[in-house]
């Protein structure tokens, strides 16, 4: 009775079968690593904002790549705001996810060098290549409190660096570029400002990052699981219903055979009784 099972429908069933559960496996594993990766990289946050600040000095350097390890590490520095080297990095969007620029402004330090500070958000200029209005850094020797950030680059966060650009705007905020630009040596990495605040709130500061919520991966892998689970299962049950329907189809035939026979038979009968008395 299984021997349907050897036909090409049924073989293109139970290939197809065996590729979705493998797969479907497999994506479980994906959302769940996934998952692993979002409350490890909440669990750095949380720490690394809660740490004490401490120089800046001590995490990085010129040339420097801050490592994830110390990403959102808080960060002290003292320094004068180079205003002329100013720049605004394009499409930047607030806390309310209006599009603008970042103000990034180059704090030089009492050793000569640089450290690329983020002081935040503003709306864009009404003409795409014209400098927005940017409100002025504090005046004077400063100590500013930050997240230390990495490097943007465009495989790592997916935005194209164009050439071209108007005169003092930026794609990413990249240490080595700014460096050729300003011609000073620039610590790696860049500066989320924190403390001091514009007293009138602008430019707009930079939100804390999220590390509360880890999102629906897992989730998404107990789904991605039970369909596996379910693959074979609704396989089995198609292999039962079809042997069930072939076994009916199988007693209506024999049934209707055996009506058949019975038939012919009376009528034989009626024909002998009828010619009986011409004898």
């Amino acid at each position: 009775m299984y021997r349907f099972l050897l036909s090409r429908q049924w073989v293109i069933l139970t290939l197809i079968a065996l590729v979705l559960v493998p797969t479907m496996i497999e994506l479980g594993f994906w959302q769940f690593h996934r998952h692993e990766r979002r409350v490890t990289q909440n669990a750095l946050i949380a720490d690394n904002l809660k740490a004490k600040p401490v120089p800046v000095e001590e995490l990085t350097s010129p040339g420097h790549t801050v490592p994830r390890a110390d990403y959102w590490r808080q960060v002290t520095a003292t320094g004068t705001f180079d205003t002329a080297h100013e720049v605004v990095v394009r499409r930047r969007t607030s806390t309310d996810d209006r599009v603008g620029v970042h103000v990034l402004s180059p704090l030089v330090l009492r050793d000569g060098r640089v450290l690329l500070v983020n002081r935040g958000w503003v709306p864009a200029a009404a003409e795409q290549r014209a400098y927005p209005p940017v409100p002025p850094a504090p005046k004077g020797e400063v100590t500013v409190t930050g997240r230390l950030k990495a490097d943007e680059t465009t495989g790592a966060s997916g935005i194209k660096d164009l050439k071209g650009l108007p005169d003092r705007q930026v794609m990413l905020i990249n240490s080595e570029q700014q460096a050729s630009l300003i011609g000073r040596e620039v610590l790696g990495g860049y500066l989320e400002l924190i403390t001091p605040e514009s007293a009138d709130g602008t430019p707009e500061p930079i939100a804390e990052p999220d590390h509360e919520s880890i999102g629906a991966h897992m989730a998404y892998a107990v789904q991605w699981w039970l369909f596996a689970a379910g693959v074979p299962v609704g396989w089995v049950i198609l292999v039962r219903r079809e042997k069930q329907d072939r076994q009916a189809a199988a007693r209506a035939e024999a049934a209707g055979g055996g009506d058949g026979e019975g038939d012919g038979d009376a009528a034989g009968d009626t024909a002998e009784a009828q010619a009986a008395p011409s004898l």
